[in-house]
């Protein structure tokens, strides 16, 4: 059985995860209608579906452990972007603070006693590995491409070699 403070603290990162689900999906839908980003704009559709299964997981933990798993309520995400670098720039500061809200999450587990959270939360903290490892890669990418055209065809020709982990485990 969850406690409550376990709980709310599971659904502030199901309000999280819905929050990446919809930033993703803004940057997608951005890149979709710049020219010549069909990759980055399936990437970012990949990531925000990614985003939404994550969230679900939690959800359905939640409520095996006896808790109730809340949709929540989401403020519109960034839509546009001035470059595509901002854009990546973005992606990672986001990847960024969903790993450190899943570190706090494990911490409270710890501290909680709960130890069939704290071993649910493992594949959130690999998850969250691989995605910062992702995320900075691109950004290294973008900041050696630069200004260069050709580059950034090949960076989006090639983005989706660089999306990290298959379908959820």
């Amino acid at each position: 059985m969850l406690s409550k403070i376990v709980q709310d603290a599971l659904n502030k990162q199901v309000q999280m995860e819905a929050e990446s689900s919809q930033a993703y999906l803004a940057m997608a839908s951005w890149c979709e209608i710049q020219p010549g980003l069909e990759g980055v704009t399936q990437f970012f559709y990949k990531q925000s579906d990614e985003e939404r299964q994550h969230m679900l997981k939690l959800i359905r933990f939640i409520n095996e452990r006896g808790g109730m798993g809340i949709v929540p309520p989401l403020d519109q995400p960034m839509v546009t972007f001035p470059s595509l670098k901002k854009l990546f720039e973005e992606f990672l500061k986001h990847e960024l603070k969903v790993s450190s809200s899943i570190n706090e999450l494990v911490d409270l587990a710890l501290r909680e006693k709960d130890y069939a959270t704290h071993n649910f939360l493992q594949w959130y903290v690999n998850e969250q590995m691989e995605e910062e490892r992702v995320a900075r890669t691109l950004n290294d990418k973008l900041e050696l491409i630069g200004d260069d055209r050709s580059g950034l065809y090949l960076f989006d020709r090639d983005i989706m070699n660089y999306r990290g982990k298959e379908e959820d485990e």
